[in-house]
């Protein structure tokens, strides 16, 4: 599938990342893949998957829904862990994940390539790279090093700016990255939880939107009920 037509298949819409970690109650890439088919049925336009679950998570995701895959894997390591080698990158381009999703910051690699080693590699192997960043700087060098999609994802996990946003999105950063990248595919991702605030993420310039704990933990979202009928009025 060429680049203009799987950005056009995410563009204003919902991407849902389907992830479980170790240890929760949903951690079977057999549930994850139904978790996605689900998310399909109700109008995503794209699923991002991988993480602790990595490779199997996105080889039964890709056989399970007919929509572009955005896959990643996540490693226990210091400093960059999605996706965080050019070996991982090929093995999730090679199950068919139409977008590999990777760190996009300008921290150090654990295998020493730089970023436009992975994308380039990522590209030869036919599919596209979402850079996941952390501020408009990093954005700028993944859009410089051939990133196709750029995404906030990691704004408030990295050092630099943990804390910087509050339990909310960055959405100054979404805003940021499209005016600084106005003809990019921007991403807005990481704890958008409420419709009203992927919304304001569009408004902001974003391409498409990612949710995922909102939508696809149960665990989290029976939290934020089960606290709400303990603050009501006594």
């Amino acid at each position: 599938m060429s680049r203009d037509r799987v950005i056009q298949q995410i563009e204003g819409g919902l991407i849902v990342s389907c992830q479980a970690g170790d240890g929760h109650a949903l951690r079977d890439s057999a549930t994850i893949a139904r978790m996605a088919r689900a998310a399909v049925d109700g109008g995503a336009r794209a699923i991002r998957c991988g993480g602790v679950g990595g490779l199997d998570d996105v080889a039964a995701v890709r056989q399970a829904v007919d929509v572009p895959v955005i896959g990643l894997t996540k490693h226990d390591r210091a400093g960059v862990f999605i996706t965080p080698t050019v070996e991982d990158a090929l093995a999730v381009a090679r199950l068919g994940a139409e977008i590999v999703a990777l760190d996009g910051t300008s921290r150090p690699r654990p295998d020493g390539a730089d970023l436009a080693t992975v994308i380039k590699a990522v590209h030869d192997e036919g599919a596209l790279v979402m850079a996941d960043v952390a501020t408009l700087p990093d954005g700028e060098l993944a859009a410089a090093a051939g990133a196709d999609v750029v995404a906030s994802t990691l704004s408030g996990y990295t050092e630099d700016t943990a804390g910087r946003t509050g339990p909310g999105p960055d959405l100054a950063l979404v805003a940021g990255l499209r005016g600084a990248l106005p003809e990019h595919a921007i991403v807005a991702e990481g704890r958008y939880h409420s419709p009203s605030s992927v919304a304001e993420a569009v408004e902001r310039g974003a391409t498409a939107v990612v949710v995922g704990t909102a939508i696809t933990d149960p665990s989290w979202i029976t939290r934020s009920f089960a606290q709400a009928t303990r603050s009501g009025p006594a």
